[in-house]
């Protein structure tokens, strides 16, 4: 009985990746990488710049409206409430009618922005109970 070796074919032709194989796959795994990266990146940036809101005056006329009296002045970060801590403004009463017609015009600014208006609203409140001058403070 003969026993016989079988040879290994070369190592060229075995099933194995060569060096440039391995750094094409590589190029072509980073370049995949690099854009999802970039598309991440993207997507968070837009999320925070729709994150911001802009507080206009009409926030502040409606609770104004909520209560019963007209009181010339202004109001601070603490009447716009918690949620928009960066925004300050006034207000101020003027009587239109002698019935009780007010018109209140709004200013709400940017504390970030000290001296410029980010919005300014007019609004007209009946408030007949509250006779022909404006309570006092």
């Amino acid at each position: 009985m003969k026993v016989t070796r079988t040879l290994l074919p070369p190592f060229s032709a075995r099933g194995g990746f060569t060096l440039i194989e391995v750094a094409i796959a590589s190029a072509i795994l980073a370049i995949a990488l690099m854009s999802v990266l970039l598309i991440t990146s993207t997507g968070i940036h837009t999320a925070r710049l729709l994150d911001r809101v802009h507080v206009d005056a009409s926030s502040a006329a409606a609770m104004l409206s909520l209560t019963n009296q007209l009181q010339d002045g202004g109001f601070d970060r603490d009447d716009l409430g918690d949620v928009h801590p960066d925004y300050s403004g006034s207000h101020e009463v003027n009587l239109v009618r002698s019935n009780g017609l007010f018109q209140v015009d709004f200013t709400v600014t940017s504390g970030g922005q000290p001296g410029t208006s980010d919005s300014r609203m007019s609004v007209l409140y009946f408030r007949p109970g509250s006779g022909g001058g404006l309570p006092r403070r």
